[in-house]
């Protein structure tokens, strides 16, 4: 018997870097981000990283680069 090995990817957000434009949370076709109120800001957060399918739409719409994804 063969075990299978899921990887699942990392899903990072630079809270000092986010400017909480959104984009990731409009831009992802998974829906892994919520947009919540940190320190009196908006930030985006990635509450479903589990379903991300690693298109990177988030990573390349974001306007502050403060998005990563990778594999773990």
């Amino acid at each position: 018997m063969s075990s299978q090995v899921i990887e699942l990817p990392k899903v990072t957000v630079d809270l000092d870097m986010c400017e909480g434009a959104g984009v990731c949370a409009q831009v992802c076709p998974m829906n892994v981000y919520d947009m919540v109120e940190i320190r009196g800001e908006s930030k985006a957060k990635p509450t479903r990283a589990d379903d991300c399918i690693m298109c990177m739409a988030c990573v390349n719409g974001c306007p502050a680069s403060a998005i990563t994804v990778e594999d773990e």
